[in-house]
C-alpha cells in the first residue's frame, strides 16, 4: 500500500468532514446575543465519524479492490451491476417487482411525516426524469426547467377554479407545459452550451415574473389557494364532502376517518406517475427518437450527416421533457392546495439540475437515488437552511472531482477491440 493511497484517503476523509460537518457536526443554539454555533449531539457525531471511517477505508482499499490489468478483462468479483432488461430480463422483472411491492407496502408501516417526505421525493424524481430527457439524453443544458413546472401547477389551479377535476386537468397541464416547451425550443435551435443555458434561465425567470404581475389571473404574489385534492373514483379523503366527489372515502367503506388515508393516497398517486414516466421514457429510448437524442448529445454534426434533423430532435426533447414537468406541477398544486410564484424560483431549477448531474446524466436509477439524497438531506439539516445553496455547490464540486460521471452513470453502447492472441 503506497503513500499515495494513504494521502488520497486522508484528503478524501478531510473533504468529507468539511462537507458533512455542516450537516451533522454543528448546530445552532439561541442565546441572548443571537445564535451561537455548538457541537451536535452524540448521535449526529457518531454518524459523522462512521462516515469518515467508511470514506477513509474505501479510498484506502479502492486501488486493491478495483485494480485493473492492461490487456485483460476487468475482474467480475467486485464489479456489481444491476440486471439489464436486455441481458437478463427475468432478473430485471423480478427486481422491479420486488421494488414496486416494497414501495407500495412501505407507507403503511411508517409515520405520516415519512410518507409526506416520500411524496415530495417522488415529485422531484418525476422532475429529474423529465429534465434528464433534455440534459442527460439530448445534451441540451436547460436552467429554466422550473418554468414548465409552474405552467403545469397554475394550469390545474386555474382550471380547478372553474370546476374541472384533477384527472381531467392532469393531461391538460402536461399538454400546456409541452406547448411552452415547444415554443421555447424555437429560439434556441441554433444555440449551444452557455448561450443555451442563459436563454433557458431567462425563460424561467420570465415565467416567474409573469406569475407575479398578472394579478387578475394568477393572484400575483398572494398566489392561488383552496386548490382541491384529487379523488379516487369520486371519493374524497376529507372528513366531510367539500369538492367534486359524490361521497367521502371513509363513509363509503364504512370505516372511521383517518387523515393518514389522504397522505397514503397522494403517495401512491405520485408513485403511479413516476412509474408511468419511467415506462414512457424507456419506450421512447428504444424508438428512433430516443436514438436521435443520444446521437444529438454525442455530436450534432454527425447527427446531421446521418440524415437526422437536429431541429426536430431538439424540439421533441424540449416538448417531451416539459410535459413531464407539467404533470409534476399539476400534482404538486393538488398536493399543496396552495401555490405562489415563490414556489418556482431559480433554486428549484438548480435542485432539479443537481439531481440529474449527481445521479448521472442519462441514468434513470441514478436520478431516483439523487432525488432521495437531495430531498432527505435538507430535512435532516433544517437548522442550516440558509446554507442550502452553499452545500449544493460544495457537493457538485466534490462530485466533479471524485466521480464526474455521477453516482450511477448511464451505460453507453460500446465495442471493445481486442488484439488476437499471438501464436
Amino acid at each position: 500500500m503506497s503513500k499515495l493511497n494513504l494521502s488520497g484517503a486522508l484528503i478524501s476523509t478531510i473533504t468529507f468532514m468539511l462537507l458533512a460537518g455542516w450537516l451533522l457536526g454543528i448546530r445552532m443554539e439561541p442565546s441572548s446575543s443571537g445564535l451561537n454555533l455548538a457541537l451536535a449531539d452524540e448521535g449526529h457525531l457518531k454518524w459523522l465519524f462512521i462516515g469518515m471511517a467508511a470514506v477513509f477505508v474505501s479510498q484506502l482499499l479502492h486501488p486493491l479492490l478495483f485494480k485493473k490489468k492492461v490487456g485483460k478483462a476487468p475482474s467480475k468479483g467486485f464489479n456489481f451491476k444491476l440486471p439489464s432488461p436486455e441481458q437478463n430480463p427475468k432478473a430485471y422483472r423480478l427486481l422491479v417487482s420486488f421494488a414496486l411491492a416494497g414501495a407500495i407496502i412501505w407507507p403503511f408501516m411508517v409515520s405520516r411525516g415519512s410518507v409526506d417526505l416520500a411524496t415530495l421525493t417522488l415529485i422531484y424524481v418525476m422532475l429529474g426524469l423529465g429534465l434528464n430527457v433534455v440534459v442527460g439524453l439530448a445534451g441540451l443544458l436547460d436552467l429554466g426547467y422550473v418554468g414548465f413546472y409552474a405552467v403545469g401547477a397554475y394550469t390545474y389551479a386555474l382550471l380547478s377554479a372553474d370546476g374541472f377535476g384533477f384527472w381531467l386537468c392532469l393531461p391538460i397541464a402536461g399538454a400546456m407545459a409541452a406547448l411552452f416547451g415547444f415554443l421555447l425550443g424555437f429560439p434556441v435551435l441554433r444555440l449551444r452550451g452557455d448561450y443555451l443555458a442563459i436563454v433557458t434561465l431567462g425563460f424561467g425567470e420570465i415565467i416567474r415574473l409573469l406569475l407575479n404581475n398578472l394579478t387578475h389571473l394568477t393572484g400575483g404574489p398572494n398566489g392561488i389557494s383552496g386548490i382541491p385534492k384529487p379523488t379516487l373514483f369520486g371519493l374524497e379523503f376529507n372528513r366531510r364532502l367539500k369538492g367534486e366527489g359524490f361521497d367521502t372515502f371513509h363513509n363509503f367503506f364504512g370505516i372511521s376517518y383517518n387523515s393518514q388515508y389522504k397522505v397514503i393516497f397522494l403517495y401512491l398517486m405520485a408513485l403511479l406517475l413516476v412509474v408511468l414516466t419511467v415506462i414512457v421514457i424507456n419506450r421512447l429510448l428504444r424508438m428512433p427518437i430516443g436514438r436521435a437524442w443520444e446521437a444529438l448529445r454525442e455530436d450534432e454534426i454527425a447527427c446531421r450527416s446521418l440524415g437526422l434533423n437536429p431541429t426536430v430532435v431538439k424540439l421533441s426533447a424540449f416538448t417531451i421533457g416539459a410535459a413531464f414537468a407539467g404533470f409534476a406541477g399539476s400534482f404538486f398544486a393538488a398536493r399543496q392546495g396552495f401555490i405562489s410564484p415563490e414556489s418556482f424560483t431559480f433554486i428549484e431549477s438548480a435542485i432539479i439540475l443537481a439531481i440529474v448531474v449527481l445521479g448521472g446524466m442519462g441514468s434513470q436509477i441514478g436520478v431516483v437515488l439523487a432525488a432521495i439524497i437531495m430531498t432527505v438531506l435538507p430535512e435532516m439539516a433544517r437548522e442550516f437552511n440558509e446554507y442550502r445553496m452553499l452545500m449544493f455547490g460544495l457537493m457538485m464540486v466534490f462530485m466533479m472531482v471524485w466521480r464526474p460521471q455521477g453516482l450511477l452513470p448511464m451505460s453507453r453502447p460500446h465495442i471493445e477491440l481486442k488484439e488476437e492472441a499471438k501464436a
